[in-house]
């Protein structure tokens, strides 16, 4: 699932949007909200519902074929005619020229033909399947925003996290130089400090440089405006997870739920249904044709005729192609079944991975809170040591470092919960009810 969400994230990232950017940017964005927009305003999100549309016109097609036939054509033809070309006595020679009118209506209409009726459902299914398609891909890209909006939010946490690096360094520094100008302690705290201070300020330029570039990453795959001031209303949270969370049971729901589950099942109806189709043409078809003729050398004497003609054609032999297609339809639905399996299989692997990717996560949260706790105590420690000359800037230095991988591996945590939920739920179909 991962992977399938990464890709569809690089292919939005490098894609040329297909439609101007004209939809409403909003001032303020939701996680839910940025899943959702994702569904709908993401590029591969929109040419998955254009391919919707194109399937249901496909069923249009294949019902023209059940319908009536009708055509109206009318002629003017100047003409002669070679009367021995008949062969009757006595006509001879080549008639003077006269001029035919002639107004015509044919019309068909196939009454029984089981191929065709077959193949018609099987147009059906397979824009019921393009439209669970839609809803899946739909469904990735939402995913894909809602991972975007995370990496934002991470971004900007690190972001407040290195601010408060830098007035901690900047504290540290300021007592250094105090210190080093009452000879209390040696040039090296000093110069310690000014390094402290720099590497802090460095990182901070470096997490402001990834927060503008996620917001513009997250900003393309919403296809909004590169430049549209937009303000995120959630923050990375340990937020509820109201899906089952039982093995067993989470898999069951996935299965039910997941439309590209659903859609696989129907690719494997469709192939059944072309297989039918093929085995129908062997059935006697039944049709209608008739026409209607009015005609004459003048326009005002022109007189009607027409022909009916109901009509039953049964296959007998074509050279075994029926045979061959109805082979080839067979091992088609085959592979089709064996797909199908593989999907759910997959599937369940997803939520089993996801549920194991949660469970970490969540314990991954409580250790790296508990660690920051620690390493801010130890800062404290370490700068009252310092406060007290007792104690050089190495203790410092190496305190506000252990405070910074602290803060980074709860952010990180935070960050890796929040993916897992995303993942979690889209792994079981049912991404839109994210909280």
């Amino acid at each position: 699932m991962r992977n399938a969400v990464r890709l569809v994230l690089c292919s939005m990232l490098t894609a040329v949007a297909v439609a101007p950017l004209s939809a409403q940017v909003p001032a303020e964005l939701s996680l839910l909200g940025a899943v959702q927009l994702g569904r709908q305003q993401a590029v591969s999100a929109t040419l998955a519902n254009l391919n919707a549309q194109v399937a249901e016109n496909r069923i249009g097609l294949r019902r023209a074929d059940l319908l009536p036939q009708i055509s109206v054509a009318g002629t003017v033809t100047p003409q002669t005619v070679n009367l021995e070309q008949f062969g009757f006595p006595g006509a001879v020679g080549v008639t003077p020229p006269f001029t035919l009118y002639a107004l015509q209506g044919r019309a068909s209409q196939v009454i029984f033909d089981a191929s065709l009726i077959e193949r018609l459902k099987a147009a059906s299914d397979s824009a019921k399947v393009a439209g669970l398609d839609a809803q899946h891909i739909g469904s990735l890209a939402g995913a894909a925003a809602g991972l975007a909006y995370l990496r934002v939010l991470a971004a900007a946490e690190i972001v407040t996290a290195r601010e408060a690096d830098s007035a901690i360094a900047a504290t540290l520094l300021a007592q250094a130089r105090q210190f080093q100008a009452a000879g209390v302690t040696p040039a090296i705290d000093l110069t310690r400090n000014e390094v402290n201070a720099r590497a802090v300020q460095s990182e901070l330029l470096s997490a402001r440089n990834e927060l503008g570039r996620a917001r513009l990453d997250l900003l393309r795959i919403l296809n909004l405006p590169l430049d549209a001031p937009l303000r995120l209303t959630d923050s990375l949270r340990t937020g509820p997870v109201d899906v089952p969370l039982a093995p067993d049971s989470a898999v069951s729901f996935a299965l039910g739920h997941r439309p590209d589950v659903t859609a696989e099942a129907g690719r494997t109806e469709v192939a059944r249904r072309n297989l039918r189709a093929v085995t129908n043409e062997y059935y006697p078809t039944l049709g209608f044709q008739g026409q209607w003729t009015h005609s004459g050398q003048e326009v005002d004497r022109m007189l009607g005729s027409y022909s009916l003609m109901f009509g039953v054609q049964l296959p007998v032999f074509d050279g075994f192609r029926r045979q061959r297609r109805a082979s080839e339809q067979e091992l088609r639905l085959e592979a089709q079944e064996l797909h199908q399996r593989d999907l759910s299989r997959q599937a369940e692997q997803e939520v089993r991975r996801s549920l194991l990717d949660l469970g970490t996560a969540e314990s991954a949260v409580a250790l790296a809170t508990d660690r920051l706790a620690l390493a801010t105590l130890e800062l404290k420690q370490a700068t009252e040591r310092f406060d007290a000359g007792v104690a050089g800037s190495v203790e410092t230095t190496q305190a506000q470092a252990v405070v910074v991988a602290a803060r980074n591996a709860l952010i990180q945590a935070r960050a890796g919960y929040a993916v897992a939920r995303i993942t979690l739920y889209q792994s079981l179909g049912v991404l839109d009810q994210l909280q």
